[in-house]
């Protein structure tokens, strides 16, 4: 197993990488490589993340064509709009699409992979200097799964008394209780975090495992893999 911090070092990188090309190959085919690294994560968990990613990529490629104004090889002339002038679909816009959308698909999957398959409980430990700040991190990053375990806790309370939750307008009931329990949440764990001295001097903490030859090499990877992608892809 590949140490937290070297992990999380190369999904930053590979994401950096993303953004930064400009072959549509390179960002498609590292936007495959996080999308089967989320669906080996847990089923229950990863549908919302999937859904965000695909639907923001797809909905990019589908509108940029239509609103830029690119490229002189024209796959489709449509009607003239006021303001827009003559909505059509060239070949470049369609690369260039392309290109936003696996750009936009990869970072969103990028995310969902930290999300899912790090140990951000070891990530914390490792931060060192930047504890504080790893913690805030950490605590947004689990944010969604525990507003979704606590949606599905609530949807099937409300199933026991045999009412059943369907459509957007009967689910959208739940973000009153949502938010409350979040708030509620949020002060049990302002108090335990008092409770245990945060934040005070003279803390201990567990040390860390000492990252090994593998660990050192995914992070040299981490920093070459958006170089690379600059200088030549």
């Amino acid at each position: 197993m590949i140490a937290p911090g070297a992990a999380g070092l190369l999904l930053a990188g590979a994401g950096a990488a993303a953004l930064l090309t400009e072959r549509v190959w390179v960002s498609a085919g590292l936007s495959l490589v996080f999308l089967l690294l989320v669906l080996t994560g847990p089923a229950g968990r990863r549908w919302p993340y999937l859904a965000a990613a695909l639907v923001s990529g797809l909905g990019v490629f589908v509108l940029s064509p239509f609103l830029a104004v690119n490229g002189t090889t024209i796959l489709w002339s449509g009607p003239t709009v006021p303001v827009l002038g003559v909505i059509d679909v060239t070949r470049e816009e369609l690369v260039e699409a392309a290109l936003h959308a696996t750009r936009l698909t990869a970072v969103a999957l990028a995310f969902a992979v930290y999300a899912l398959r790090l140990d951000h409980d070891a990530l914390l430990a490792a931060a060192g200097r930047v504890r504080r700040s790893a913690f805030i991190a950490a605590l947004a990053i689990r944010l969604v799964p525990s507003l979704e375990r606590d949606a599905i806790g609530l949807a099937e309370a409300v199933r026991g008394r045999g009412l059943e939750l369907q459509g957007v307008r009967a689910r959208s009931q739940l973000i009153s209780p949502l938010v409350a329990g979040s708030l509620e949440r949020a002060l049990n764990l302002a108090e335990s975090m008092e409770a245990r001295g945060f934040g005070r001097a003279g803390r201990t903490r567990l040390p860390g495992p000492r990252w090994r030859v593998r660990d050192w090499l995914v992070a040299a990877l981490a920093v070459a893999l958006p170089l690379m992608v600059a200088l030549w892809l």
